[in-house]
């Protein structure tokens, strides 16, 4: 899979690659591309740990490996950090649900 770890087109596919694997191990570049996009984001949390809102994309990554911070109390406050400042775009499809 072309791209680097932090191009955000090529995390959004190889996340999107992941999320169609369920059945099956993720192919070793996908993985690789993740892998490095998660430890940056870590690198960018750890950096401001009271204060970083990760942004839709960076969620859905972090999101994507959450399991793996069962327990950890800063994952635990980036995710409400998160929510507390997510806005919703707004809905474009025509129905006012």
């Amino acid at each position: 899979m072309p791209g680097s770890s932090s191009d955000p087109d090529a995390i959004r596919q190889a996340l999107d690659c992941a999320r169609d694997c369920e059945d099956g191990p993720v192919d070793p570049s996908t993985s690789a591309i993740l892998e490095a996009a998660l430890a940056e984001l870590w690198s960018r949390i750890s950096a401001a740990p009271d204060t970083y809102v990760p942004s839709p994309d960076e969620f859905a990554l972090f999101n994507y490996f959450l399991h793996r911070f069962q327990g950890n109390p800063l994952a635990r406050r980036v995710v409400g950090r998160f929510w507390d400042n997510y806005q919703a775009p707004p809905n474009t499809d025509g129905n006012n649900k």
